[in-house]
């Protein structure tokens, strides 16, 4: 049975784990933002109600093309949030690149660091190392992502040709580079990192392999929710100035999860919580 160890969950993976995701964030791509305290932890409530195991607090936006947000900006949104949502009886995730706001969050009590950076980024006004905060921990989890360039420009120039030697090469070093550090092997998750900085074909060519990836012998989390690589295979219009829907890509993204599942995804991080667990009872009743 393979389990995730977190700051104060030993999270069982021998079923699909819906992660859902909670915007602190007032651009969100999704157009699904709680900047306020009471709203997000609203959402929270809801997203437990529909069926979420595992809650990702995010309050910078990665989306492409998105400007990064000052440390103190993001922890000013995250923390008072954070700060409730440690209570409500689930793992907290907290999805940020900045060793400060990780450091912050795990002293906080959250249990998971979901970082698209994969602990890269550094801060030149701050001397803290990403991998040292999460090395320095008794027992956070981790979800280190594949992203090709940085979200600014990542969709600008994207990778060229198969993309998975690359991708697992970097994330087999990543990892490696954290078990260096004294790091268990059941607290890392590894991510591809879909739409960050690869084609649309590329994307679906790391969800036909995905489970080539699970040679590297850590579980997987997909994130594949609301992505545009799914309007683009749908036939869905793009460019539009308005937010993308809760039901535009719905079942587009719902389709992927699943088959992120079944290739083997211990994870998958999904807006439409309700939706996705229902569609994952269906994938458990034929195992």
């Amino acid at each position: 049975m393979m389990l995730w160890q977190t700051t104060r969950y030993r999270i069982d993976l021998s079923r699909p784990q819906v992660m859902g995701i909670v915007n602190i964030t007032p651009d969100s791509f999704s157009g699904a933002s709680h900047t306020d305290v009471q709203a997000a932890l609203a959402h929270c409530e809801q997203l437990l109600k529909d069926g979420a195991d595992i809650l990702d607090l995010g309050a910078e936006s990665t989306r492409p093309g998105a400007v990064r947000v000052p440390a103190d900006e993001e922890l000013a949104r995250l923390l008072p949030v954070l700060h409730e949502a440690v209570r409500l009886g689930v793992p907290i995730s907290v999805d940020s690149y900045k060793p400060r706001v990780m450091q912050a969050a795990l002293d906080l009590g959250a249990d998971i660091v979901n970082d698209i950076w994969a602990l890269r980024w550094r801060d030149p006004g701050n001397p803290l190392d990403a991998r040292a905060v999460v090395a320095g921990h008794p027992a956070c989890g981790v979800c280190l992502m594949h992203m090709h360039g940085e979200p600014r420009t990542m969709q600008v120039q994207p990778m060229e040709g198969d993309v998975l030697p690359a991708v697992t090469r970097f994330l087999s070093e990543a990892a490696q580079g954290l078990r260096d550090l004294g790091v268990a092997a059941e607290r890392i998750v590894l991510d591809p990192g879909i739409g960050f900085g690869k084609t649309v074909v590329q994307n679906f060519s790391l969800l036909a392999r995905q489970s080539e990836l699970s040679s590297l012998g850590y579980a997987l989390l997909a994130g594949w929710s609301r992505k545009s690589s799914l309007g683009a295979v749908a036939g869905l219009p793009e460019g539009s100035a308005v937010p993308v829907g809760q039901h535009e890509r719905l079942a587009p993204s719902i389709a992927a999860a699943v088959l992120a599942a079944e290739r083997g995804a211990a994870i998958v991080r999904v807006h439409d919580v309700k939706e996705t667990v229902q569609a994952m009872k269906v994938l458990l009743a034929i195992k």
